[in-house]
């Protein structure tokens, strides 16, 4: 039992010596080495909250995009209209057999420069989307990069499919709910995450 009480008057006078302590903000040090107090602002009831959410589109019906529908707006990247001519497939008749009803084809102004660069190489591809049929999307960013005019227009707009086939673009529009992808394969046109309700073929 001594040696629990003398355990015990050690902690009582250690903690005392912890008590005795002067506080960083006492009066009594310095001015220069005081540490200033502690004063929490208080909150305005009337000042806004400001809480950041991410906006959903109000197209979207959950993950159903209600947007969607004949005639459809396809956006078209560089690379789908070379697989295109490659694959020997008429853009505008194809998108037609492949969704069913009529298709709106989109040309970005930075798919347009794009194809420019590439020279005389692309020459036809040029030639196609100069068809008075293809719609013309001005853009207002500057440089020549497609991905991401494609992917921000995709965002704010949901009323659009995007044919591409990219896997990098595929793969960021697949994280954009309620947004179809078109893309060549076995030499034809196919299309994914398409509502069922459209008839839209299986791939």
């Amino acid at each position: 039992m001594g040696k629990a009480k003398k355990t015990r008057k050690i902690a009582q006078k250690r903690f005392a010596k912890m008590k005795t302590m002067i506080s960083h903000s006492d009066p009594r040090i310095k001015a220069s080495q005081r540490q200033p107090p502690r004063k929490k602002k208080p909150e305005d009831p009337h000042a806004l909250k400001v809480r950041e959410a991410p906006q959903v589109s109000s197209a979207l019906f959950f993950q159903y995009n209600t947007q969607l529908g004949p005639p459809y707006h396809i956006l078209v990247d560089t690379n789908f209209i070379n697989f295109s001519i490659k694959n020997k497939l008429d853009i505008i008749q194809n998108m037609m057999d492949c969704l069913y009803a009529k298709c709106i084809p989109y040309i970005t102004d930075c798919v347009l420069g794009e194809l420019e660069k590439l020279g005389q190489k692309y020459k036809v591809a040029l030639r196609i989307i100069k068809d008075p049929r293809f719609e013309r999307i001005h853009c207002m960013h500057k440089g020549t990069y497609a991905d991401d005019c494609l992917v921000q227009r995709v965002t704010q707009h949901k009323c659009y499919i995007v044919a591409t086939n990219d896997k990098d673009l595929k793969r960021r529009i697949r994280k954009i709910p309620g947004v179809p992808i078109m893309y060549v394969a076995q030499h034809r046109y196919t299309i994914e995450r398409m509502p069922d309700a459209y008839g839209a073929p299986k791939s």
